[in-house]
């Protein structure tokens, strides 16, 4: 405007850039996302130089040789992950030089990750916290403890130790933790639950860890539960655990057998299954013993008999238990009456998964979710009496809050049973697993085939908000017509994360038909096949049916495991088909899908240890021209993997043999790391489009 002497205004707008620095690093400190952070530093000096002292969670890649390429620019990283470092697995003659070189380009590590073969390979921060070892390949020939000694000793202010991922005995734990006091009692920390280990820690193993580290909030271990054997845990184990670390707030302890890749294979004998040691008196104990537990799992293989009354216990000597998962738990919930019982009684779960519970039913569905009304998250394994009613009943209940269900291995319970039993929150849920089982299920058994069905029994006297109502809400009538047509949705609108199961064999085409044909937020998709593919027939139809997936447009993301399926590595017996081929089948018609990334576990062959991409598998993978990223866990012959710098995209490929155990001396066909570093040289040598 103008004022009386005429003078025009010289205002102008304030831009982003007028901002002080102050309020720019704290705006750069909240985005999370790599690619957005990536732009952000792309728009000026100014804007790289504070992105860069922003941030603080760096994981890096590209070969361990290139040491000029180590970027120097990142003082303020944190968590810094060294364990996708290729080639994979591997480290240099020199890796002295190359720990002196990462302590002075990131002196302010507190977490860690990295590949360590061998105890002198990890490098020493002082002020390192938490550190997570990754190794795959067999352990060195070594006294018990001694892969840790140095790492223990060296880092004093460690209290976070992540062994998930790292292959060793469990006598090395105990052994490694007597040796250095001082470090097991900072220790807050300790995750053991290793997918590799064929034993669990015995009793006394356990009740050692727990003794020399009692400040553990978190304790993670897997365990030998089977009273067969020598040393088993049972009641005085987990009691002994308790009263060493008073103040676990995480707490899993799991049989080995449960954290296997491959799903467990049903016993059909009549031979009926030994009672586990642990029982109602001993979990009352630990309960008792453990006031500020809040996430709490116990996945057995033998059962623990009426346990109903032990959750109440835990419901009440532990009032912030938010996380629950437990396996052959038998008697969780009988839901008799109308008054609540078992694990319906711990009204603060949010997440809650029942394995292997062979007398958990619908009308015990029906209670859990009267009872626990705050789930987010709700996963059942193998309960052989649950049905398509069940679901439903549980799904109505808690439209407002369930955004995650997995359901495997339910005999009641197809593909298409599933998808129809989350009728009410598909416009809700985000993350859903299931079983794609496209035949009938099974023959309901006479109690779930009369339970809850009937309207007058006294349960169905309350609604969805626990008031009186003489009609039974679970009715198809008043199930949708009452709740309005908002429960007749036939889109599943933000489901973003989508996992399946298929045996070996199986099509994957009839996902579309079975009711998720509508998936407009789908962005990415797991896909595990698993099976004996000798004893299959060749399939009905040539392809798996990868094309059919190409309806979901928003899809971008795709990991599609197959390592658990086992056939031919070499010549097929006639009539049936080699890895090859199946590996034609599985993959034909993923060049119709606008993928991002993939993650792909080649099939393999037990009797030979291989996992090795073949031709056709490469051919296939290329066709996907749109793919940016792509890791194969396993192995591959450099020939096939020079197909892949044909993709324009294409800029970041890695060979990962994260598998026990990952094959030490590769074949002459097979990658190895001059091979690998050949073709790094030459994929990241190509221009980049964008």
């Amino acid at each position: 405007m103008a004022d009386g002497g005429g003078t025009a205004s010289t205002d102008r707008l304030t831009l982003l850039d007028d901002l002080p620095d102050a309020v720019l690093l704290q705006t750069f400190s909240l985005i999370i996302d790599v690619r957005t952070r990536n732009s952000v530093s792309l728009t000026c000096r100014k804007w790289r130089s504070l992105e860069r002292s922003t941030r603080t969670n760096l994981s890096l890649r590209g070969n361990i040789r290139d040491l000029f390429l180590l970027p120097t620019c990142f003082p303020s990283i944190s968590h810094l992950d060294l364990s996708l470092l290729s080639p994979w697995g591997h480290h240099p003659a020199d890796f002295h030089l190359l720990t002196r070189r990462f302590l002075l380009a990131f002196p302010s590590v507190v977490s860690l990750t990295i590949y360590a073969r061998a105890a002198a390979m990890v490098p020493n921060w002082p002020n390192l916290r938490h550190a997570a070892l990754v190794r795959w390949h067999p352990r060195p020939n070594q006294p018990p403890g001694f892969d840790l000694s140095p790492l223990l000793s060296s880092c004093p202010n460690l209290t976070s130790l992540d062994l998930s991922r790292f292959y060793c005995w469990p006598e090395d734990i105990p052994a490694a933790l007597a040796s250095h006091p001082s470090a097991a009692e900072s220790l807050t920390h300790l995750d053991l639950l290793c997918s590799a280990v064929s034993e669990g820690y015995r009793s006394s193993e356990l009740v050692a860890i727990a003794t020399a580290s009692p400040n553990l909030r978190r304790l993670l271990v897997p365990c030998v539960f089977n009273p067969r054997f020598f040393d088993f845990v049972g009641d005085d184990a987990i009691l002994a655990v308790a009263a060493a670390c008073p103040n676990l707030s995480l707490l899993h302890l799991a049989d080995p057998s449960t954290l296997s890749p491959s799903r467990e294979i049903p016993d059909s004998t009549t031979t009926p299954r030994d009672d586990a040691r642990v029982t109602r008196a001993g979990l009352q104990g630990m309960f008792s013993a453990l006031a500020l537990l809040e996430d709490l799992t116990l996945d057995l293989c033998h059962d623990v008999v009426d346990s109903g009354a032990a959750l109440e216990v835990l419901s009440h000597r532990c009032p912030r238990i938010r996380s629950l998962k437990f396996g052959r738990f038998q008697g969780v919930c009988i839901a008799a009456g109308l008054h609540l019982d078992g694990v319906a009684v711990c009204g603060g779960l949010r997440n809650l998964c029942i394995k292997n519970s062979d007398d958990l039913s619908d009308s015990s569905l029906a209670t859990i979710a009267r009872g626990c009304r705050q789930l987010s998250r709700f996963e059942i394994h193998g309960c052989a009496l649950v049905s398509e009613t069940g679901i439903k009943r549980l799904a109505a209940v808690l439209r407002s809050t369930l955004k995650e269900v997995m359901i495997s291995d339910c005999r009641n319970l197809d593909a298409a049973s599933s998808l129809r039993a989350l009728a009410p929150i598909r416009d809700r849920i985000e993350r859903l697993h299931i079983d794609c089982i496209w035949g009938k299920p099974g023959t309901l058994p006479a109690e779930v085939a009369t339970d809850d069905l009937d309207c007058d029994d006294d349960e169905s006297q309350f609604d969805e908000e626990g008031m009186s109502s003489k009609k039974c809400r679970y009715s198809d009538q008043n199930f949708y017509n009452n709740g309005g047509s908002e429960f007749w949705c036939n889109t599943f609108d933000r489901l973003r994360y989508l996992s399946l199961w298929v045996p070996a064999g199986e099509i994957l085409s009839p996902l579309r038909e079975s009711g998720l044909e509508n998936c407009p937020e789908l962005e990415e998709i797991s896909i595990k096949v698993e099976g004996d593919c000798r004893t299959c027939p060749r399939p009905a139809q040539p392809v798996f049916g990868l094309s059919s997936l190409a309806l979901y447009t928003q899809l971008s993301k795709m990991k599609l495991d197959c390592g658990e399926a086992i056939g031919y590595a070499l010549t097929a017996p006639t009539g049936h088909m080699d890895l090859s081929l199946w590996e034609r089948f599985y993959l034909h018609g993923i060049g119709d899908l606008n993928l991002h990334e993939l993650d792909y576990w080649p099939l393999q062959d037990k009797e030979v240890n291989q996992r090795s991409l073949s031709l056709p598998a490469s051919g296939l993978i290329q066709g996907c021209s749109s793919l940016r990223k792509l890791f194969i866990h396993g192995t591959a012959n450099e020939h096939f993997m020079r197909f892949f710098l044909g993709m324009p995209n294409l800029r970041d490929v890695q060979l990962r043999e994260d598998y026990y155990p990952a094959p030490d001396n590769d074949m002459s066909t097979e990658m190895r790391v001059d091979s690998c570093s050949r073709f790094e040289d030459a994929l990241n040598s190509r221009p980049i489009p964008d």
